[in-house]
């Protein structure tokens, strides 16, 4: 058995998460399923670890499952996968040694996307400006005991189109921090806070600015130094592809017709 890492992709409204629960349906279990129907391994033998926790509602293009397998053709492996898979994308793999952990990741990259209409940019931008660096997160997460001081990399912020954008990064994130965070943002663009409000919170003050909703969230990718993920032919997964672009487009359709 060998111990490999794999890229996966998902729209989060099929699924109540990423870790597995009792009676629901979830990422964690959608991909023991698939393995244990190509792997023929128990779940045991798998031991499937996954690299970030995603809530319900909320997209990954490039979370990082780990298992094992006795495949040796893993590009074989991943078709095999992708053939079997109901809401999961495999995209790209890399060997791993025995005992990787895939939590520690040395950056994670999120994008959230709103609506732009009434949201002065500048203010948006100078609000994500203050959350990078090291703070103590506890006013912008949910939480579970976990320590709560944190170290953002970058916060982003621009517009394309009627959305805007904001992407961030950093080795980790508390539970609905991204989202607490995004909501900060849109409040100060939109007037309804300022800065210093933020500035606030993250010094402790029990100021509260919501939770943003979770569908417009995408884990966008978790990095490793030194692991070079190898992307097998996109066409692996192209039928399921098309046929999801051609259901999205029968829907715009729909609704722009009201």
């Amino acid at each position: 058995m060998t111990r490999i890492a794999v890229k996966i992709a998902y729209l989060g409204e099929g699924f109540s998460g990423s870790q597995a629960q009792p009676g629901l349906r979830t990422v964690e279990g959608e991909i023991e399923s698939n393995l244990e129907v190509i792997c023929n391994s128990t779940a045991e033998e798998l031991n499937l670890k996954l690299s970030s926790r995603t809530d319900r509602g909320v997209n990954a293009l490039g979370n990082v499952a780990v298992f094992s397998t006795g495949f040796e053709d893993y590009e074989v492996l991943l078709r095999a996968l992708n053939a079997v898979s109901k809401g999961i994308y495999y995209r790209s793999y890399t060997v791993v040694p025995e005992n990787f952990n895939p939590r520690y990741a040395d950056l994670r990259t999120y994008r959230y996307v709103i609506p732009s209409e009434g949201i002065d940019l500048g203010r948006a931008r100078g609000c994500a400006s203050i959350f990078v660096g090291e703070h103590d997160f506890i006013r912008f997460c949910k939480y579970d005991d976990k320590p709560t001081t944190g170290n953002i990399e970058s916060a982003e912020v621009w517009k394309e189109g009627e959305m805007l954008i904001f992407d961030c990064s950093a080795r980790f994130f508390l539970w609905n921090q991204v989202r607490r965070m995004m909501s900060a943002i849109a409040a100060v663009g939109r007037g309804d806070a300022e800065n210093d409000d933020v500035s606030r919170a993250l010094n402790g003050d029990d100021i509260s600015f919501g939770v943003a909703r979770a569908d417009a969230l995408t884990l966008r990718d978790v990095i490793y130094k030194g692991l070079d993920f190898k992307v097998p032919d996109a066409a692996m997964f192209d039928t399921r592809v098309k046929e999801e672009l051609f259901r999205s487009k029968l829907r715009e359709s729909f609704f722009t017709s009201l």
